[in-house]
Formats: C-alpha cells, sequence, structure tokens
C-alpha cells in the first residue's frame, strides 16, 4: 500500500510523455540520486546496523535501474548529462527535524514516500505509453519502486526509535507534507512535478 496523501492526476501521463525526453534524463538521475541516498544513509547511521544490508541491496538496485534508464535513452540517441533538477525533494526535505534521532526517522520516511510518487507516476506511464520499450521499462520497475516504498518504511519500523503510532502518525504528517509540494510543483517535466 503507498502512503500517499494525494493522488496524481491522470494527465500527468500525457504531459509527460509529451517531454518524454526530458522525463527520461530526469528518471535517470532520480535512479541515481536514489542509490546515492540510500549509501549515504549507511554512512551516516552507522550506529543501526540493520539498515545495512537493506540499503546496500537497495542502492545496488537503483543502480541497475540507472544503468536500465541509460540504456534506453541512448537507444533514443540521448545522453545522460546534466539537468535542473525539479525542487521536489528539496522541498520535502524541509519537513525533516533537525534532532537525531527524529530526523533519521524522518529522512526514511521522505525516502519512502520519494519511491512511493515514483511507483504511482510509473505506473501512469506504464498505463498511458505505447507497447514498446519506454512502456516495458516502467510496468517492469513498478514492483522494486513498491518494495523500495515498504522497504523504507520497515527501517523506519525496526530503528525502534518511535513506537507503530508515533511512526504512522508522522507517515501521515510527511505524506500530507509531500500532497502539498506535489500540488506546487513547478512546470518541469520531471518525474515529480
Amino acid at each position: 500500500m503507498l502512503r500517499l496523501a494525494s493522488a496524481t492526476p491522470p494527465t500527468w501521463a500525457a504531459a509527460a510523455i509529451a517531454h518524454m525526453d526530458e522525463v527520461l534524463l530526469d528518471h535517470a538521475h532520480c535512479e541515481k540520486k536514489a542509490a546515492s541516498t540510500a549509501i549515504n544513509l549507511i554512512f551516516r547511521y552507522p550506529e543501526y546496523p540493520q539498515l545495512v544490508t537493506p540499503l546496500s541491496a537497495l542502492a545496488r538496485e537503483e543502480l541497475e535501474h540507472f544503468e536500465r534508464v541509460v540504456e534506453l535513452m541512448r537507444s533514443r540517441s540521448l545522453e545522460f548529462k546534466r539537468q535542473r533538477p525539479s525542487p521536489y525533494a528539496g522541498r520535502l526535505l524541509e519537513i525533516v527535524r533537525k534532532e537525531e534521532p527524529q530526523r533519521m526517522v524522518d529522512l526514511l520516511i521522505c525516502c519512502a514516500l520519494i519511491e512511493a510518487r515514483s511507483c504511482e507516476r510509473m505506473k501512469l506511464l506504464s498505463e498511458t505509453l505505447d507497447v514498446g520499450d519506454l512502456q516495458t521499462l516502467y510496468a517492469d520497475l513498478l514492483a522494486s519502486e513498491a518494495r523500495h516504498h515498504t522497504t523504507y518504511i520497515d527501517l523506519a519500523r525496526q530503528t525502534g526509535v518511535v513506537d507503530e503510532v508515533a511512526l504512522e502518525h508522522r507517515v501521515r504528517e510527511i505524506a500530507n507534507h509531500e500532497a502539498a509540494v506535489i500540488a506546487d510543483a513547478s512546470e518541469l517535466p520531471r518525474l515529480h512535478t
């Protein structure tokens, strides 16, 4: 179950498809950033050994997704390059508390919601795109994105920093914040706008 507080309008997919080259480049950057974030969490929180193996596996899978998107881009005569990022993640992270260990819990929840939004948007693309390489890519990635969402929520739970009631309350708070961020998203053709 994705814990999003809002749904993307179906019209988003048509707008994304109209700018698919830019969305693909953004998708590649998102996969690269997701791998980097998982590794950074391992470095940042060595006192939580329960994070190490799941985040390491997640980072490897995100890098595989990155490579797959780059390969598909190249098949379309596109190259991976710099791109102005969407402000989505930065704005989402504004809700993260400063003090530890609450900061860690919030970061894990934010990562979960980013994965959930990615899953939702990839599902829309897989249902809207014509059959072909792009449609296959997005259909194939759905299960991974949903699993990553669940992994981050489970890791927040396994740290033992908050009880189940407090965790669910914080997930709802951050999900409501994420819904506000996505509602006020930029007009850039990106996966999270």
